[in-house]
């Protein structure tokens, strides 16, 4: 590519929705985590544009042509009593990286943060992903003292069972 280039970063519109499914795939297929893509163009749709949206999205474009994405939502620290921003998902396709792209999407969201009022920005990074030389080039610092958990859909059903029936045997 050329040194002759505009980068764009905008908010997605409706109309974006199979382009961020596709950079979903195209993400999936980096990290070899293809197999767990479940997400349909409806189950984005709500959960970006319905009644009460879980995640904002924005779409990356070179020269008006679209290359990546990111998908964030807001957090909240109860010690600090503060909004903070979780980004879920950030994608360039590979032949676009190394453009300073990247700083660009952490310049634009941290602009967000700023004007929200956010206390911090996270993400979380393959332990294998050579992105993460990026990320602390720029000042992102990887945190140790914390280990991330979580409950899969079955272990989610089977506590709230278990919470539903706690609340028969009340009545």
């Amino acid at each position: 590519m050329d040194d002759n280039f505009k980068i764009n970063i905008r908010k997605t519109e409706y109309l974006d929705i199979p382009l961020i499914l596709r950079f979903i795939e195209e993400l999936a297929e980096c990290e070899n985590l293809k197999h767990k893509v479940n997400i349909t163009e409806e189950v984005l749709k709500k959960s970006l544009f319905g009644k009460k949206p879980y995640a904002k999205a924005l779409i990356v474009e070179v020269n008006f042509e679209p290359v990546g994405f990111v998908l964030f939502f807001y957090t909240f620290s109860t010690f600090l009593g503060k909004p903070g921003i979780y980004i879920e998902d950030l994608f360039i396709k590979e032949e676009f990286r190394g453009l300073g792209i990247g700083r660009k999407i952490f310049e634009y969201i941290s602009n967000i943060a700023f004007e929200k009022n956010c206390n911090k920005i996270e993400w979380q990074v393959l332990k294998w992903n050579p992105a993460r030389e990026f990320y602390e080039k720029i000042g992102a610092n990887p945190v140790d003292e914390w280990v991330n958990y979580q409950l899969n859909t079955d272990k989610i059903v089977e506590l709230s069972k278990n919470h539903i029936k706690r609340l028969e045997k009340l009545k």
